[in-house]
Order: structure tokens, then sequence, then C-alpha cells
């Protein structure tokens, strides 16, 4: 994938979804919204490994992530530092492709000056949040032309499940951003609606300088398709089966950049699958900041 660089304006923000009422709600209840909002019949189950498990531990503590995120009180603040703390910690060539997918390989390489492309971000990114016990996923964003174009399809980064906020947040750190609308964080549906909208709340949260409007035109061309990964554990051998979001009535890609076959994903149109309320086998409480398992 081939993805650029943006910073963007520091906007303190910090908030629950209830600052706005329905105002994020609201994005998803369009005649013109071109997903489903049930359930489909049958669950696509997602799976985390908690924070006490042995890889996230030693990620947690190798890389000192309990101080990066020790002055925060709420989830949007641990999420907004952890994405400057990946964002600085990595460099971006979208030319340069990295055989690996292991966040440990990934962050070796850097401090050895190694470039990377918008997936290491997000793989990065997704390994620290679920080390602190918020659960997180890599996430897939590709144009609607996706299988004709030769080059700058898609775009990755990541979104995670922020407890105190109870919903998925998209989480971009190699722009270092997370969008905002208002005081509320949106997952990336929810973007692709309110620029779809023009809506004047829309903004971001970040630790760099730059103006969102460059972000916002750069990243909605790849804001038409959206996949992830069910199996999210590490340390764990799996088929590493994906799951794409398709619009209602459109084709269901099989292929990316012309020659990339897309291998293991299963396809739905419902928004409430894609987005379904995760169930973590341990989580972080806002208030302590402690992890705490069941």
């Amino acid at each position: 994938m081939h993805c650029k660089t943006f910073t963007l304006i520091l906007l303190a923000l910090g908030c629950r979804l209830t600052c706005l009422g329905q105002s994020a709600a609201e994005l998803l209840s369009s005649p013109k919204f071109p997903y489903q909002t049930t359930a489909d019949p049958v669950a696509y189950p997602f799976q985390f490994s908690p924070a006490s498990s042995q890889y996230l531990t030693r990620f947690r503590e190798m890389f000192g992530l309990e101080e990066v995120i020790a002055q925060e009180t709420t989830d949007l603040g641990r999420a907004r530092a952890l994405c400057q703390w990946v964002h600085f910690r990595l460099e971006h060539d979208g030319h340069k492709q990295f055989k690996s997918q292991d966040p440990f390989a990934i962050l070796k390489a850097a401090q050895a000056g190694q470039q990377v492309q918008c997936v290491e971000y997000g793989l990065v990114l997704a390994a620290a949040f679920n080390a602190v016990g918020i659960p997180a996923r890599p996430l897939y964003l590709k144009a609607e032309d996706v299988q004709t174009r030769s080059s700058a399809a898609g775009h990755a980064l990541a979104e995670a499940w922020l407890p105190d906020q109870g919903k998925w947040v998209m989480v971009d750190a190699q722009a270092d951003i997370i969008p905002m609308l208002g005081t509320t964080p949106l997952n990336a549906v929810e973007l692709q609606q309110a620029l779809a909208t023009d809506r004047p709340e829309l903004t971001v949260l970040t630790s760099t300088r730059a103006k969102a409007r460059s972000y916002f035109n750069w990243v909605n061309q790849y804001l038409f398709y959206f996949d992830t990964v069910m199996d999210n554990r590490y340390g764990v051998k799996s088929a590493r089966t994906g799951l794409m979001l398709v619009p209602t009535n459109a084709h269901k890609p099989v292929i990316f950049q012309r020659t990339e076959a897309i291998h293991n994903i299963r396809y739905t149109n419902s928004v409430a699958t894609f987005y379904a309320t995760p169930v973590p086998a341990a989580v972080m409480t806002a208030k302590s900041g402690a992890i705490s398992t069941p």
C-alpha cells in the first residue's frame, strides 16, 4: 500500500459519546446509508489475547507502555498517547515492503533505521493497544476501484474498542490522528459518513501539526471497503481469516491492485456485525488505568 505522512493541529479533546447526544448515531441513520444496520444471522467471532498473555506482557514491559499512558485518565487519552508513541517510533516509506507482521520485528527494524509502510503502523499500534488491555485490530481501507488500480489502492491503520466510549474508534498512527465529530471519536464508517454529509464539526485529535482537511481529503478515497482480522491473538497460529465490510449492492473484491489475490476473507454488508462489541479476556479500567482480568 502506498501511504503518505500527514501531521495535524493539536486539539486537546476527550469526552463520552453522550456529549453530542445523537450526533454520531445520526451518521448511521441516513436513508442513503450504504450498509445494513442489523446484524448477520450468524456472528463472526473476533478473538483477542488478554493483556496478561506472555506475548503482550513482554511487549508492554519491553517498551514501557504503562509509562506511556500513565498520565491519562480516559481511554481516549490513552488512545492518543499510544498513537503518538507509535507515530514517532516508525518512519514511513510507502514503497518499502516489510516481510514480517510481528510487531517486535517491526520495531526492531525501525530501531535499526528501516522504514515501513502504513501496514506496519497499524500492526504495531494494535499490539500496543492490546498490551494495555484495550481490544484492537488492524483495519485495512480500500478504494472503490481497488481491483483495477495498479497502486495506491488502500491504506492501513487500527481500530480500538474504547470501553469508556463504548465504541470502536479509528486510530491512524502514521498520521497521528483520531477523527472526531466534535468531542466524539469516530470509527472508519462514521468518518466516511461525516465526510459524505460534510459535517462542520468534523475535526481531529492529534499531537502534531497541520490542517485536518488535508488528511480527510486524502483518506476519503479509501473509505469504501473495510476489512480486518477476526483472530487477533498473539503467539497463536491460525488461518488469519479476514472480514470485509462491503456496501450493499457493491461487488465483493477478490483482487488487490490488479494482481494480488485477496485470500481468506469473508464478506458482510452489516455494519452491526463488523462493529460488534468485543468480548476481551482483560480490560483496562478508565478510572484507575489498571489492567484487570475477569
